[in-house]
């Protein structure tokens, strides 16, 4: 795998991973057409995606901060039986972040199930997933707008956001779309749904991350240095990418994504048939 080949997926990964447009559905079609997929192209997913997680960290450092300090005090007043006494906003979001990150975890274990997607010879399924993310995005855009902030998100919030995030273990159904879209959905303010989709995606990324990685140790791959300069170019390209998805969901801007999704789903839908009359990938 040449540098400016891992360049290209870096850049791809910075900015799917935040424009609601799926980062795997772009990075799986990128993969599909130059013929770089495989164990070797999931070593690399990983490592891009953790550095679309320091992009998250910068972006969000404050909030961040400000739950991590909440946390150790939870700590505290759970061994002193006083957890629920000194009930907080940042402690309540805590709980609710916890909750949704619960709910992913009986998804992984048909974590190969979703990967076969990505790796098989079609790309009908990404087609599919495209279009259903252009779905949840033109109604999440026609939602009465909420109010609800990181504090006041409920249990039912936070079951609903992490089932939505669950689906988008599927190539081609975004994360952070997703996410979003089922905040938006569940009344929070356009703001807060964009701040606890990105944090939430903190230990989903990492988990994720940390299997694909344990699964190309036992499969022997080496660690490219070309990699390093993916690593940064995908942080530094989703740092913008934050920027710019929290602008358009403010300025009542977010079904763009729709009709780029939707486009792109009948497009990838068609080629995947015209692969399969001509019984071969086509390629770049």
């Amino acid at each position: 795998m040449s540098v400016l080949n891992t360049i290209f997926q870096a850049i791809i990964q910075g900015l799917t991973e935040f424009l609601p447009i799926s980062s795997s559905g772009h990075l799986s079609l990128f993969q599909h057409f130059t013929g770089k997929s495989g164990e070797g192209a999931l070593l690399l997913s990983a490592i891009l995606h953790l550095g679309t997680l320091v992009a998250i960290f910068i972006a969000f450092w404050p909030t961040i901060w400000d739950l991590i300090k909440e946390f150790g005090r939870s700590l505290k007043d759970l061994v002193h039986r006083e957890f629920f006494k000194n009930m907080n906003g940042d402690r309540r979001a805590i709980i609710m972040l916890i909750i949704s990150t619960l709910v992913l975890v009986p998804f992984y274990l048909f974590k190969n199930f979703f990967e076969g997607f990505a790796e098989d010879a079609s790309i009908f399924a990404e087609g599919i997933c495209f279009l259903y993310t252009a779905s949840i995005l033109f109604l999440s855009d026609k939602c009465t707008k909420g109010s609800k902030t990181l504090g006041q998100i409920s249990g039912k919030d936070a079951v609903t956001v992490g089932f939505f995030q669950s689906i988008a273990l599927l190539p081609g159904v975004s994360r952070s779309g997703s996410t979003i879209s089922s905040g938006l959905f569940c009344g929070m303010a356009r703001d807060t749904a964009v701040k606890y989709s990105f944090i939430l995606g903190i230990p989903a990324v990492l988990g994720g991350c940390f299997v694909e990685l344990k699964d190309a140790i036992k499969t022997d791959m080496s660690f490219k240095a070309d990699y390093i300069i993916g690593f940064f170019i995908a942080a530094v390209v989703g740092i913008g990418a934050i920027k710019m998805v929290s602008w358009l969901v403010k300025s009542d801007k977010f079904k763009v994504f729709a009709y780029y999704t939707a486009i792109l789903g009948m497009i990838v839908i068609l080629i995947s048939i015209v692969e399969a009359i001509i019984g071969k990938p086509l390629s770049l």
